[in-house]
């Protein structure tokens, strides 16, 4: 942001933020995992329950209110990320619309691509995937090796991306290209366009996961796809720094679908434990049950307030703001895996059964420990960033 102001960490959500987290729960358990399901089964994306969102404003909440948003921050958005999560009906395009693509336009896109795509993303009518990741680069960015060429006034992309969210359902890409190469350093200088989903020369393969989401994951083959030069987003060779700038949105809602499946899994453990007895007691007074779910608690509490943290200070436009988007991803993705397993433990031999759904989230937030950043990357900048150490990569 152009001004930091100091950020604000309300330990108790206002009023407004709990009405907005009961109607998004309320919304989205109207239609329940057993929609998720019968989505994944049919391989269609959740559109009825992304429409109903949109239609109450809650998709766009982040952006800003003359783009047809709700003026609000990511305090907001992720609200209603962790609410959708712990209604068991976790949308990954949240995470790429709304808050990468939604964040990147409202700071670094010129008048004409903000009234075009962002009011869309405001209204939430319009949906745009992110395109960063490729089969050779892994989290080295500087190593992308989609090409983006100059010629005849547009721009021609080639290359390949990979594990690429929610393409079947969006509307257009926001894609990362090289358009040169840093003659000191060697490094990629990088660029963003906006890229319609069924442009000419851009094919696509779905790549099945173990995560059943209704959301499917692609790999994308750009063989000289063209773009005009405005849909460009920022300026040219400076698309690292535009980047960042929709990354730390990206941690956090990870973080806060993280937070929000793992308070799913806590409260069916609790409830099954009370319940269930066994030597005419409930297996939830066995500490040898309880203790494991109370420590899992306890971590997830911390971690949701880390998310707290790491959303005022993004709002905030605060330095701080990357350091506690990396530590609130970390600590999510742990301790939602630490809950969901715990859960399942609790569960006995119903914890792998289908109709519990405690199987579907446990591999929803295992992929958090490696997406969209690695638990190994986030320690490496902490290491550096936070303690001053020497770089190790």
């Amino acid at each position: 942001m152009a001004t930091e102001t100091v950020p604000a960490l309300a330990l108790v959500p206002a009023q407004e933020e709990t009405l907005l987290r009961e109607a998004v729960f309320g919304i989205c358990s109207d239609f329940g995992p057993a929609y998720i399901r019968e989505k994944v089964e049919r391989s269609e994306p959740p559109t009825e329950l992304w429409a109903a969102l949109a239609d109450k404003g809650y998709l766009g909440v982040n952006i800003p209110e003359e783009y047809d948003g709700g003026g609000r921050g990511m305090t907001e958005l992720a609200a209603v990320g962790e609410e959708i999560a712990r209604a068991g009906t976790s949308l990954l395009l949240i995470v790429v619309s709304p808050a990468i693509a939604g964040s990147v336009l409202a700071r670094h896109g010129n008048p004409e691509q903000k009234d075009r795509w962002l009011r869309g993303v405001g209204r939430g009518d319009l949906k745009i995937a992110f395109a960063i990741t490729e089969p050779d680069a892994g989290t080295n960015t500087h190593n992308l090796a989609m090409s983006a060429t100059k010629r005849n006034g547009s721009y021609v992309l080639s290359g390949t991306k990979v594990f690429i969210s929610g393409v079947e359902d969006a509307d257009a890409l926001l894609v990362v290209a090289r358009t040169g190469t840093n003659e000191q350093t060697g490094r990629g200088l990088l660029s963003l366009f906006i890229v319609d989903v069924d442009a000419p020369g851009l094919e696509r393969t779905h790549i099945p996961t173990a995560p059943r989401n209704a959301d499917l994951q692609w790999q994308l083959y750009f063989d000289d796809v063209e773009v005009s030069a405005d849909r460009l987003v920022g300026t040219e060779h400076m698309g690292l720094a535009v980047v960042f700038d929709g990354l730390n949105p990206e941690r956090i809602m990870t973080a806060a679908l993280a937070v929000g499946a793992a308070r799913r899994a806590l409260a069916q453990a609790a409830d099954y434990v009370r319940e269930r007895t066994v030597w005419s007691v409930p297996i939830g007074a066995h500490q040898g049950v309880s203790h494991p779910l109370a420590e899992a608690k306890i971590e997830l509490e911390l971690a949701a307030l880390m998310t707290r943290k790491a959303c005022a200070l993004y709002d905030a436009g605060a330095k701080g703001a990357g350091e506690a988007s990396n530590m609130a991803k970390y600590a999510a993705a742990e301790a939602a895996i630490h809950c969901i397993d715990q859960s399942i433990q609790a569960h006995g031999g119903n914890g792998v059964a289908l109709e519990y759904g405690l199987t579907d989230m446990y591999w929803g937030v295992r992929t958090m420990r490696i997406a969209p950043v690695s638990r190994e990357m986030i320690l490496n900048y902490v290491a550096e960033h936070s303690l001053g150490l020497p770089r190790s990569y």
